[in-house]
């Protein structure tokens, strides 16, 4: 799985943190950036996705069809 996030188009709410802290992280920019690509579980982090309001994070699998 590949995690992609639009830094210029993030709003910086945090729901993505929230939900799979082990993956993402407030940069101090107050944007959020991937640390860890496998660091919660697959089904976390798309939920995590799922929750930006703005649509800014981007998942797609090893063949980058995006999930």
């Amino acid at each position: 799985m590949k995690i992609k996030i639009d830094q210029e188009n993030c709003i910086g709410c945090g729901s993505c943190v929230a939900m799979a802290n082990q993956t993402f992280k407030m940069n101090d920019a107050g944007k959020s950036e991937v640390v860890n690509q496998a660091g919660n579980s697959d089904e976390e982090i798309l939920l995590a996705a799922k929750s930006c309001p703005v649509r800014v994070i981007q998942v797609s699998d090893d063949q980058d069809k995006q999930l």
